[in-house]
């Protein structure tokens, strides 16, 4: 009986040893990645649209949010719309890049000050320019 206790008790042990390095390492490419999205403070998404359709999507949900459009302008180089938005409390940057004919990269920076971005609202503009998509 004491000898199945050990085997048991060795069998376990190992076995949970394979468990610690692999939920470290889980949990460290989780906060690896919330890290990076809070110091870059950019939410990014990819939508299956043209540049242009996502374009008017996205000042459609703004608008809805009661949130300024200050400018927009067409970087020909890379072939980027920028938006620049605000409201009392967060200048807002959108850019939105053409992938391909039907395919579009839509990057929000929302920040309240130097250091403090908001990625809530960030968040919150790119579902609203997906509901405004389909």
């Amino acid at each position: 009986m004491r000898y199945l206790q050990i085997v048991s008790l060795f069998a376990t042990s190992l076995l949970c040893t394979a468990c610690v390095p692999m939920l470290t390492s889980a949990a460290g490419v989780g906060g690896s990645a919330a890290l990076s999205r809070a110091m870059n403070g950019t939410t990014s998404r990819t939508f299956t649209a043209p540049a242009d359709k996502v374009r008017v999507a996205t000042k459609r949900a703004l608008s809805r949010m009661k949130i300024q459009v200050l400018s927009e302008s067409l970087h020909s180089k890379n072939n980027v719309i920028l938006l620049i938005a605000k409201t009392s409390e967060r200048n807002i940057q959108i850019q939105i890049e053409s992938i391909s004919n039907n395919a579009t990269r839509m990057e929000v920076e929302a920040k309240g000050s130097i250091f403090n971005y908001d990625n809530a609202t960030a968040e919150e503009i790119i579902t609203q320019t997906k509901k405004i998509l389909g």
